[in-house]
């Protein structure tokens, strides 16, 4: 479907008042799953200190990479409880998992259930971290290997080191990681308009009730079809589409409780 300029015009104006509405609590409950977190909130002025950032980073990323068929916000919970405990706090410590015995890391993952598959998300957690520690170094020094490019660290972790990221090199989850990294860790991404929306049944909707999608569309159209939808429309405005995705899914998971002007 292509949108005249009325129709992108008013598309990007709806945007706005979403993503204002989100600020505001228009949208009802819009608790972010990451927003239970040991005090990090959205990102502030501990990036200039080397290794509260690094743990910042880390505490962002490697609970991200066990985020699939579960409860997000049960997760982000877990979480913070093994990162306030200093019995298991070093599971966010890429070079001392890489070091630690596989059955230390298991009793330290599922003691809060940070991790719910006793082998897999164990291996996952371990696998992602050793290729940290022994290819990087730290997170920070993997995104400085980009220069900061979203597509060069999608190209680093999605293709270059793909097997060492199980999970987080997955299409919808890095754009969701990648978008974590910029509010939660205040990293400035180039590129950062290639991030895509992740069209879940949530997205979707919303797209239809926007215009931007036709029911048959919304069923019949492929992920990336949509992605590229989101990718025209807001292209030449200052909203990137991965930061439609909060309020979006917000609006559609309260029942479309705020209502755009007609």
């Amino acid at each position: 479907m292509q949108s005249t300029q009325k129709f992108k015009e008013r598309f990007i104006a709806d945007c706005r008042l979403l993503l204002t509405a989100y600020r505001n609590g228009a949208l009802g409950n819009t608790t972010m799953p990451e927003d239970e977190n040991p005090g990090f909130g959205v990102f502030g002025s501990d990036q200039a200190d080397s290794t509260a950032q690094e743990k910042r980073i880390a505490y962002f990323t490697l609970p991200m990479s066990l985020n699939y068929q579960r409860d997000s916000y049960k997760l982000w919970q877990a979480a913070k409880k093994a990162y306030n405990d200093p019995a298991t706090v070093d599971i966010f410590d890429c070079k001392a998992v890489a070091a630690m015995p596989v059955e230390q890391l298991r009793e330290k993952l599922l003691k809060y259930k940070v991790a719910l598959q006793p082998n897999k998300h164990i291996q996952t957690w371990q696998t992602i971290a050793t290729t940290v520690a022994k290819e990087f170094g730290s997170f920070q020094n993997l995104i400085a290997a980009s220069g900061n490019d979203f597509l060069k660290l999608k190209e680093l972790i999605t293709i270059n080191h793909k097997k060492g990221f199980p999970y987080l090199s997955g299409p919808k989850i890095f754009n969701y990681w990648s978008f974590i990294l910029m509010q939660y860790c205040g990293i400035a991404l180039t590129n950062a308009q290639f991030i895509d929306i992740a069209p879940d049944t949530h997205i979707t909707q919303c797209s239809v009730k926007l215009g931007l999608l036709t029911a048959d569309e919304a069923q019949t159209l492929s992920k990336e079809e949509i992605n590229a939808r989101w990718r025209e429309i807001l292209m030449d405005s200052d909203i990137l589409p991965i930061k439609m995705h909060p309020p979006l899914w917000f609006w559609s998971h309260n029942g479309f409780i705020y209502e755009l002007p007609k």
